[in-house]
Parts: structure tokens; C-alpha cells; sequence
């Protein structure tokens, strides 16, 4: 399939989704909402896909939504669902849906962030699984500063994964962070060099490729359950039914075997 706004490219298990609008630092519109919510569905059920990477051309990760019409509408108070911004965040094929739709992927999605993450941009990585960064990324939740809040799940995501405190601080302040604080923080899992930032990213994505694709999905599932059960014994009970499921697939008896015989598994996926 052809896109205008973003690129797919998909080898060894992996597929690399590029948002691809360099000349505005991959800033979103209606369009790039669309294609990214459409090609991340449709991993879901591509048996080739075993791990899903998002990453930016040109010089940033993502600039946040397309914010070119906000002055008018502030101006002129024109609805928001008559702008580009409006129809970025709430069209049927939103980027409210391309969050949900790489939160609810079955697969582990990967970040690999360089240059800015901001506003919008951020929510979007903020949503994948793991985050890896450029030494010299820069990141800001910016939204106070032009008078709204974090939208696209800024303020359920980033408190889940820096705490409330921090989440507050930089909600509060819309300030700029450099990477180092990020990873301190805990907005982002490892920095690398610029120059290794993809390799580095595909060879995590294909060790986890590696491993049997149904544990693999299960075990995500299984995560973010846990992240919202208030309840300690219900999770536990979820993790023993699962695991009556995966001990009945070929995928675990490979493993055991591979591991008695002193031999790297060979796992089929079922």
C-alpha cells in the first residue's frame, strides 16, 4: 500500500512505521492521523509483524499536532472541528484512535525518538511500550503554554509512567526537558548515540521477535491488565489461566525441549 504521509518498511518480524512529514518536523494532520491509525490496525492480523517500531523522518520524532490554523480559530472563533487541528484530534480516523490503536496492537511497540517529542508528538510516544532516545532529544508536554491541556491520553499516560508529582511539574510548566532528564525520570527506557539510535532499536524489536510470538502478546496483555487491577489475587488468578493456555501450545514445548537439549528454540507462533 501507498502512503503520502508516513512509510512502511517490514523485514525479520519487524515493521518500521516512519512518520514522514520532515518539512514540518512530522508535525500531525487529518491525513498522517489517518494512514498511521489504518497501518498500525492492520498489524494486528499481519503474521509478519511481530514487533512494530514508530520513528520520524528528518530531524524530529514529532512536533505535535498541526497547529497552523490555531491563531484563526482563536481569533475568529471558529469551531474547533472546522480546523486541521480539531480534525487531527476528533475525525473517525483521529489521532485519538491512532493512540488507541497502538496501545491495543497485541504486538510491542517501540519508540525510537530523536530530535523533539512534543505535545501531541509526546502522547504518541508516551503510548508505545518502550521508549528509546537520541542522547539529544528533547521533550515537553507544551499545552499550558498556548492555554489547553495535555490531550491524546497525556494526562492518563505520563503520571503512569513518571508518577503524579512529575506529571504535574510538567504539565504545570509546559517545560522543555533534555533527554538525560528524561531518562532519569523515567519518560524514556535508554538513551543511545544518534547515529545508533535505529540499530539499537531493531535489535531490541528483533530479540523480541525471537521469542514466541503468543507469550509475547499474552504477556503484553497481561501487563497493562496489571497496571489497572486493584485487586493483587484476581491478577495472579488471570496470570495461572494463561498460563493453562500457553502450556497447551507448541510454542512451550519447544521451549522446554530447547532448553533440555541444550539448543536455540525454533518457535512456529502456535
Amino acid at each position: 500500500m501507498t502512503y503520502e504521509t508516513i512509510t512502511i518498511e517490514k523485514k525479520d518480524g519487524i515493521a518500521i512505521l516512519t512518520l514522514n512529514r520532515p518539512e514540518v518536523l512530522n508535525a500531525w494532520n487529518p491525513l498522517m492521523a489517518e494512514e498511521a491509525s489504518n497501518a498500525i490496525e492492520s498489524m494486528d492480523s499481519d503474521d509478519d509483524v511481530q514487533v512494530l517500531i514508530i520513528t520520524g523522518a528528518g530531524r524530529a520524532f514529532s512536533s505535535g499536532a498541526d497547529v497552523s490554523r490555531l491563531k484563526e480559530m482563536a481569533e475568529n472563533e471558529v469551531p474547533l472541528l472546522e480546523t486541521t487541528f480539531g480534525r487531527v484530534l476528533t475525525g473517525k480516523t483521529s489521532l485519538l484512535t491512532a493512540v488507541e490503536n497502538i496501545r491495543k496492537l497485541s504486538k510491542p511497540v517501540i519508540a525510537a525518538i530523536h530530535g523533539v517529542a512534543a505535545g501531541a508528538g509526546l502522547s504518541v510516544a508516551l503510548a508505545c511500550d518502550i521508549r528509546i532516545s537520541t542522547n539529544d532529544a528533547r521533550f515537553s508536554m507544551a499545552f499550558v503554554k498556548r492555554g489547553l491541556i495535555p490531550d491524546l491520553g497525556g494526562t492518563y499516560l505520563l503520571p503512569r509512567l513518571v508518577g503524579p508529582g512529575i506529571a504535574a511539574k510538567l504539565i504545570f510548566t509546559g517545560d522543555v526537558i533534555d533527554a538525560k532528564e528524561a531518562d532519569k525520570i523515567g519518560m524514556v527506557d535508554e538513551l543511545v548515540p544518534p547515529e545508533e539510535l535505529m540499530s539499537r532499536t531493531e535489535e531490541l524489536a528483533q530479540k523480541i521477535a525471537q521469542n514466541p510470538p503468543l507469550a509475547v502478546r499474552t504477556a503484553k496483555k497481561a501487563l497493562y491488565k496489571g497496571m489497572n487491577e486493584t485487586d493483587l489475587r484476581s491478577q495472579m488468578d488471570y496470570e495461572i489461566f494463561i498460563q493453562g493456555t500457553l502450556m497447551r501450545t507448541e510454542d512451550f514445548l519447544e521451549g522446554v525441549n530447547s532448553f533440555f537439549e541444550k539448543r536455540e528454540p525454533k518457535f512456529k507462533g502456535r
